[in-house]
């Protein structure tokens, strides 16, 4: 059995030891700044504690195979060399400051999602241009990462008598070395078999118990090797023809014909009676706006008088709930009226992101000019691929001249030069005598909350509040300028938000953070009032078709929710993983190795219970998941502006 007296076992433990200490410190600080909402118990401690190691381990296992290959093969001539064992200082070195950097980084996710690293983490990645950009906005990066390397310097030379007698230790011999190779496969081989992307976050209980006892580069690696789950593999399943008939029950309305020959295909003819209105539209999606900063929704910090005002006006869903946790997930839902399919979201699948039949589309049939705005640069998230193969022609950040543009930072122009370049699409198609369809992607309230100086009594980049509060003014400028247009009578304004500005909790979904403002605006055109009941992000599309009361071939899982005789309320809300449907008092979750639970009063005590496909909000749950699934899979949300029902109803 090899002993740690050999020199490569000695020089790989302190490295190994090194890292489980700093994983240990960054569990014990994350865990110190939610001591309250982990709620642990001595018990839960332990369990946590010792749950961290074995994903430690299991991470330092996969991470741990280059360097041991190479120490344990490193032939002798090699190791004696002066300049390689200073090379193996300096390994130390820069380890060191990989470590201490992964755990700066992971409590600065932490402390913006409240959860280890995850998708989103992966996708930071991909779009680094504007990561990085933000990230040196928002933080004293270079001082942080100065203070680091002096950090891990310091400490390798406080380690050096242990390095050199590490170093100068007796070698394992080659015969050996074999053995040691061997062993590193079953331990491999042990980890895939103890430890997955699931698991602890699976288990039901704390949501941040489970994250906390969860290991961060673990997890980010997981997330890139998993960025999809198949449905079927992953959840609990009904039969096909139990879906089938759910779903339409879900999605049925009295005008509303099925057409479609798949039982699970939900594609149906809606025929909306009396004639259509055909009114210009400007949906405005607007970054990170929780309910709660609005003051109508109770906030008393005075951030949003413009909205508050406007609210008073408007036909207002005072129980709308975002499908997802972030931007994509919120255009994927207004867009295409589909619930949040495990994994990525379908506006970054690249490849398989285009062809649907979207809100754009279907508008776009009725000879509306279908336009996506948005204040950044139109590649982050897949937005312009997906946007632009669904129907829409693209304004982004990289279309617009500078000179015309008062402020930008790393995600793009502030949200009045946003609104300005709206202005100029709106005003050339009316010149033209074209009604269009403006979709709005605003970007200024999100960290690093900066934007121009002068416009709120809040600093630019002092946090949230500024940058919820510069949101509401600028939309508030917006409408002032557009009440001047000779197109605002005849337009719908619609401001909703993408997502929530925060939706950690201790529950895997908890639903209050899920909620957003949906304002539907036009003086001349829709009375104003409070709608109560529950909506999903996925009813946007249909009931803005309803109020332009046009009749086409509908693939949207959503509802008019405007219509005397709809259905009760429920939301569809999801984070990658777990999947929800809220009835207004009880949440059904389905989380992968076919977990199923019910929360009981989700928006009060939240009591939790183990159910099975016999639970009737259960059952539907699974009929929207997994039906979404298989109609993604098998193309049945495609557009289809060629078929005869869709000519027909095109052309009442």
């Amino acid at each position: 059995m090899p002993r740690l007296h050999y020199a490569q076992l000695r020089y790989l433990s302190i490295i190994l030891l090194a890292w489980l200490a700093v994983f240990f410190l960054t569990r014990s600080v994350l865990l110190l700044s939610h001591l309250g909402d982990a709620s642990v118990s001595l018990t839960d401690l332990f369990g946590l504690y010792g749950v961290g190691l074995v994903y430690d381990l299991s991470f330092l296992v996969y991470a741990a195979i280059p360097m041991t290959l190479y120490l344990l093969l490193c032939p002798a001539w090699l190791w004696r060399r002066r300049w390689h064992q200073r090379m193996l200082v300096g390994v130390v070195a820069v380890s060191l400051f990989v470590m201490f950097f992964t755990a700066v980084a992971e409590w600065l996710f932490w402390d913006e999602f409240g959860v280890r690293f995850n998708f989103i983490a992966v996708d930071y990645l991909v779009y680094s241009k504007e990561v990085v950009n933000n990230i040196l906005e928002s933080y004293p990066i270079y001082p942080l990462l100065s203070l680091l390397a002096v950090v891990a310097i310091g400490l390798t030379f406080a380690l050096r008598r242990t390095l050199h007698a590490a170093l100068q230790a007796p070698r394992l011999p080659f015969s050996r070395s074999l053995y040691g190779v061997l062993m590193l496969a079953l331990l491999v081989g042990l980890c895939s078999g103890l430890v997955g992307q699931d698991a602890p976050r699976g288990l039901g209980g704390n949501t941040y118990q489970r994250e906390l006892a969860s290991n961060g580069p673990y997890q980010f690696f997981a997330a890139f090797r998993n960025n999809e789950l198949d449905y079927r593999q992953f959840y609990a399943t009904l039969p096909d023809g139990a879906v089938a008939g759910l779903l339409r029950e879900e999605v049925s309305e009295p005008n509303a014909r099925f057409i479609g020959r798949d039982p699970e295909d939900i594609r149906r003819v809606i025929d909306n009676p009396g004639k259509a209105k055909p009114l210009n539209v400007v949906l405005v999606t607007i970054e990170s706006l929780s309910a709660k900063y609005l003051g109508s929704f109770g906030d008393t910090r005075g951030l949003t008088p413009n909205l508050d005002e406007l609210r008073k006006h408007s036909l207002v869903f005072t129980n709308l709930y975002a499908t997802g946790t972030r931007t994509d997930r919120g255009l994927e839902a207004i867009t295409l009226s589909i619930p949040p399919t495990p994994g990525r979201s379908i506006v970054k699948r690249i490849g398989r992101e285009s062809g649907y039949a979207s809100l754009g589309q279907q508008l776009g049939a009725k000879g509306y000019d279908s336009v996506f705005v948005y204040g950044g640069r139109g590649y982050f998230d897949n937005m312009n691929a997906f946007f632009g193969g669904n129907g829409y022609r693209i304004v982004d950040q990289s279309s617009v001249a500078d000179a015309d543009m008062s402020f930008q930072n790393a995600w793009g122009m502030a949200d009045e030069d946003l609104y300005r370049q709206a202005m100029k699409v709106a005003d050339a198609d009316h010149a033209s005598g074209k009604r269009f369809f403006l979709q709005l992607m605003t970007t200024s309230n999100h960290r690093p909350y900066t934007y121009p100086d002068g416009r709120i009594d809040i600093k630019s980049g002092e946090g949230r509040e500024g940058a919820v509060k510069y949101t509401d003014y600028a939309i508030g400028q917006f409408l002032v300028e557009a009440r001047s247009k000779p197109w605002f009578d005849d337009t719908l304004f619609v401001f909703v938000a993408d997502h929530t500005a925060g939706s950690a909790g201790r529950e895997d979904l908890p639903v209050a953070n899920y909620h957003i403002p949906l304002f539907v605006y036009s003086p001349k055109h829709v009375k104003p009032a409070e709608y109560t009941d529950v909506v999903s992000q996925i009813d946007v599309a249909p009931t803005l078709m309803g109020l332009l009361n046009l009749d086409y071939v509908s693939t949207f899982f959503g509802r008019n929710v405007l219509r005397e005789d709809h259905a009760p309320g429920r939301a569809l809300l999801g984070n990658y993983q777990h999947l929800g449907l809220f009835d207004g008092h009880d949440l059904a979750i389905l989380s992968p190795q076919q977990g199923m639970r019910r929360h009981e009063d989700a928006l009060g005590l939240s009591h939790e219970a183990r159910v099975d496909t016999t639970d009737p909000l259960l059952r539907r749950d699974i009929a929207y998941y997994q039906g979404a699934s298989h109609a993604y899979q098998k193309r049945l949300i495609a557009w289809q502006a060629d078929s005869g029902d869709a000519q027909h109803v095109s052309q009442r």
